[in-house]
């Protein structure tokens, strides 16, 4: 009889408990509204800005509370949420269909990936050739979701490429190196001179790109493509759009600036890399704050030292403040900061000079803008051809946002300009 009752007032349970989560969301939303910081004046569209942060913050919230009542881990939930919104968004703007383009899930050495071929056009000779890294911090993202996949719709189309979006481990189910060395794996795969005849793809024409965390894992795989005598084709482009590149300096002027700006502040980005490193968390203060510093070499460190890399107009009006403490912290041992595979902005002059010509994508607003600065400006000393694009009015994540219904103006002229600039140079 009891198991009947509860049967009964079952539903009736379940609607009060999501009601009364429901109350929570909304009543943190709005103590959070208060206090966010405004939109900087250079950004169009702030009002779609701020209801994509809205949004995003009522889903991570949802999602905490979700996790401390068993539901699941909250990262896995965001993960789920974002990857079936995406795909929502994506049936909502059209793509390319399956008369122009043939889309395939297979694996490249045992890691997932999606490949674009463009239908037809045998008389253009052989195609373009690009491996492609979603990017979400490590953590989020899909290679077959949302504007990941309807970029590369695009791009395969529009330059007659066959591209191949790479489906990457994520945390909490790995760490560095896993992400690094899957993209590597594929790469590998990709850049065989047997599967690049299988797909009529030119050895001489074959590029690799990613965003954020994936351009950290474009940069990384290009720097070593370049140096492995083993791999006889090698990357002739890459192209990286607001890359992750450093873990050295959490107080450069871009991390200063843009720490509380909408879509990834400097807390936000500090745990991304503490995730991907697998670090503790309770050394976040010491990132922060510059205090890991001491457990970085200074030949290292001076490989991304804003003073002298940055050009003088993002120095104006910022000083550099040296880490308080000289000595490491108990416990913080941490191999990822030293190494260039997690960090492609600390490779040698050497290394760098071996690398493909690059396209780099800087927003102001950003707090990896001077990542992305720095290596530009790294590899134009090593002698790489670099065509470095620097969006005034731009953010951080714009590059995805040509979706309904967050189509944003500047993402969709980011994006022109990254096909255009692979067009030319590809």
């Amino acid at each position: 009889m009891f198991l009947l009752q509860l049967l009964v007032f079952m539903p009736v349970v379940l609607f009060l408990v999501l009601l009364l989560v429901l109350f929570l969301v909304l009543y943190l939303v709005l103590v959070q509204h208060k206090s966010w910081t405004p939109v900087p004046a250079g950004i169009k569209q702030p009002g779609k800005l701020r209801m994509l942060q809205l949004s995003y913050f009522v889903v991570v919230t949802g999602a905490f509370l979700l996790e401390r009542v068993g539901v699941g881990h909250h990262i896995t939930l965001m993960r789920w949420y974002f990857n079936n919104v995406e795909r929502l968004m994506k049936n909502l703007t059209p793509t390319q269909d399956g008369k122009v383009l043939r889309v395939s899930d297979v694996t490249f050495d045992g890691v997932p990936v999606r490949v674009y071929e463009p239908r037809g056009g045998e008389e253009r000779g052989l195609k373009r050739g690009l491996l492609y890294l979603h990017g979400g911090g490590w953590t989020y993202g899909s290679a077959k979701e949302g504007s990941c996949d309807a970029h590369n719709r695009t791009t395969a189309d529009q330059l007659h490429a066959v591209v191949v979006s790479v489906e990457y481990g994520l945390y909490p189910e790995v760490q560095f190196p896993r992400q690094y060395l899957d993209c590597l794996a594929a790469a590998k795969h990709f850049l065989s001179p047997e599967v690049l005849a299988k797909y009529g793809v030119d050895p001489c024409r074959v590029g690799v790109s990613g965003d954020s965390a994936g351009g950290n894992l474009a940069a990384a795989v290009a720097q070593e493509i370049s140096g492995d005598d083993n791999t006889s084709v090698k990357f002739s482009a890459q192209a990286l759009i607001y890359p992750a590149l450093q873990a050295v300096d959490f107080n450069t002027p871009s991390y200063r600036r843009n720490q509380d700006v909408l879509m990834l502040s400097r807390s936000l980005m500090v745990d991304f890399w503490l995730q991907y490193l697998g670090q503790d968390r309770s050394f976040k203060d010491h990132f922060l704050s510059n205090r890991h510093q001491a457990a970085v070499s200074p030949q290292l460190r001076a490989r991304a030292d804003w003073t002298a890399l940055l050009p003088p107009r993002y120095k104006e009006g910022h000083q550099f403040f040296p880490p308080r403490d000289r000595t490491p912290s108990e416990g913080l041992g941490v191999p990822g900061l030293q190494d260039v595979r997690a960090a492609p902005l600390l490779a040698s002059s050497e290394v760098l000079a071996r690398c493909p010509r690059a396209y780099v994508v800087t927003c102001e607003y950003d707090v990896l803008r001077d990542d992305g600065l720095m290596y530009a400006q790294r590899l134009k000393d090593a002698g790489v051809a670099v065509t470095a694009d620097h969006y005034e009015d731009g953010f951080h994540g714009c590059f995805s946002l040509t979706l309904v219904p967050f189509r944003f103006d500047l993402g969709v002229k980011t994006f022109r300009r990254y096909v255009r600039w692979l067009h030319d140079n590809l």
